[in-house]
């Protein structure tokens, strides 16, 4: 296994503020808890062992015993949930939506990032125990952004004209998907992958998604979260309840958006008046404030007191959106750090006010690793191509330029030419000017003919050059387009699975979990 650590900054379209975020954390300390460390955890620990409950930590641990009744090979999460009855046992949470096999390569490092950070947590913190959460974004209702997935440069999309929460969908459509995925295995259909998509099955999609990521980490001791549940919405009731009263989150992070724009920061969400939705199987509505009532597409209109008889009734039919969504994660696990991209950590800066608005503490955040996977196939191009890893991040043409440079270096040295050039039009100048002066235009027209022809002939003689390369040139394409698809980041448009053609994804898992570093920010560069 060969790893190497790139800076960010030699990421295309990455911000300073992108930077500062993974890197250094100080300038935003108006906005955060305080500043991402190894060390920052101490505090985070203390602070959080004052504000969490054990009426809480019960009903949490009996949540999840109750989700993970019919799963199988669940040792080692059972020996995590049972560590969560304990005091001195906090969460490291990642979140992400459910999208289908997997989606982007970046959903297995998020996983992984937090599963590697709380092992080495407890080689820093003997004395705590720190389990990992996976919490399921079951409840989001953006079915565009999970139905497709890029597998061997064909796109699979899961048809289905259900609506609402897509933790709720049922199965219809996803078998044919299935057959579709195990039909790029069909040399290996015996293959644990193949073992895999089968596993993903259940009265939902969010039971099939939730299957089939306990059998990718299980043996990790992943706990996965729904936060689509009764008991845990019964939680967060109060805070439903206060929202719907006094709009507090709206307001809070207005105030905080204003003071974001004066500091020069990106805003990425914008608070509604209220940050909640009406859910049920099919729908997942706006709840919107008008007058001294409240209306709910296809549900009608309520007043406060009426709301809040459903809350108690039905606790699970009140969603969080993007903005509530982290305090209900904060509110019902004893959490002490999130980990994201940088798109969500740039809302997480937006959100300090609401948490500080329900005194619940606001997290330390961290940008989860980003990873470059070079395959043994593109390892090869770039060795036989002597293409070091610092030079893939440059733009094609520039790449293209340097290896003609290197490789055709005499032919293409046109410093003598030049030089005799320059030599012969001083000659032609003298010489006119020593017979008659008033043909010094007539030559200078002759001159820039003849720079022109110079010219032209070196452009011919690159082309032919290029020709010469043509097969290397199509190699640095290749290898440009393996590891930036689309010219973006490798994580954000591949699949896992399609490194994984053997149909054998375990022992791929355990060597990106081995090149996983939690406390680095750099970029790994990884060759699987």
């Amino acid at each position: 296994m060969q790893t190497f650590q790139i800076h960010r900054q030699n990421i295309k379209g990455i911000t300073a503020q992108e930077l500062a975020l993974v890197y250094d954390q100080t300038e935003f300390l108006p906005y955060i808890s305080r500043v991402f460390s190894a060390h920052a955890f101490q505090q985070a620990i203390e602070i959080k062992s004052k504000s969490y409950f054990p009426e809480t930590r019960q009903l949490l641990v009996e949540s999840l015993q109750t989700a993970y009744l019919n799963i199988e090979n669940r040792l080692e999460t059972n020996k995590n949930i049972e560590l969560l009855k304990q005091e001195n046992t906090f969460s490291i949470t990642t979140g992400h939506q459910l999208s289908v096999f997997t989606g982007p390569l970046y959903f297995v490092y998020k996983i992984l990032h937090v599963i590697k950070q709380c092992a080495e947590l407890k080689e820093i913190y003997p004395s705590y125990n720190f389990v990992p959460v996976y919490w399921m974004a079951s409840e989001d209702h953006d079915y565009e952004e999970i139905k497709s997935f890029s597998l061997f440069g064909k796109a699979l999309t899961w048809e289905t004209n259900q609506s609402g929460a897509v933790g709720r969908f049922n199965l219809d459509g996803f078998e044919e998907l299935k057959e579709q995925f195990k039909s790029f295995f069909t040399t290996n259909p015996d293959s644990e992958l193949v073992e895999l998509i089968d596993s993903a099955e259940g009265d939902s999609y969010g039971h099939a998604f939730f299957k089939m990521v306990h059998r990718l980490f299980g043996k990790y001791g992943l706990v996965i979260l729904d936060g689509d549940h009764r008991d845990l919405k019964r939680i967060f009731a109060p805070i439903v309840k206060e929202e719907l009263k006094r709009q507090f989150s709206f307001r809070a992070v207005e105030i905080t958006n204003k003071n974001l724009a004066k500091d020069g920061f990106k805003l990425q969400v914008n608070p509604r008046e209220i940050n909640l939705f009406y859910l049920e199987d099919g729908l997942r509505n706006r709840i919107i404030p008008e007058n001294d009532q409240f209306s709910i597409e296809g549900k009608g209109k309520f007043s406060l007191s009426e709301l809040n008889e459903m809350i108690d009734e039905k606790p699970e039919c009140f969603s969080p959106n993007v903005i509530l969504r982290p305090l209900y994660q904060e509110c019902i696990l004893p959490n002490l750090c999130y980990v994201g991209g940088l798109g969500e950590m740039s809302y997480w800066l937006q959100l300090k006010g609401i948490f500080d608005a329900v005194q619940i503490p606001y997290p330390l955040i961290q940008v989860r690793n980003s990873l470059l996977l070079i395959d043994v196939v593109t390892s090869e191009k770039m060795e036989k191509m002597e293409m070091t890893i610092d030079r893939v991040f440059l733009e094609s043409h520039l790449l293209k330029k340097m290896y003609l440079q290197e490789h055709s270096s005499e032919e293409l040295n046109f410093e003598e030419l030049d030089r005799q050039l320059e030599e012969l039009k001083s000659t032609l100048l003298e010489k006119t000017k020593s017979v008659d002066s008033n043909l010094e235009g007539y030559v200078q027209a002759e001159i820039i003919k003849l720079e022109k022809q110079m010219a032209g002939f070196k452009e011919k003689l690159y082309r032919q050059m290029k020709s010469k390369h043509d097969g290397a040139l199509k190699n640095i394409d290749q290898i440009k387009d393996r590891l930036f698809p689309n010219d973006g980041m490798q994580e954000r448009s591949l699949n896992f699975f399609q490194f994984c053609p053997d149909g054998r994804y375990t022992c791929k898992l355990e060597s990106l979990y081995h090149a996983i570093d939690p406390f680095e920010g750099d970029l790994i560069v990884f060759k699987i």
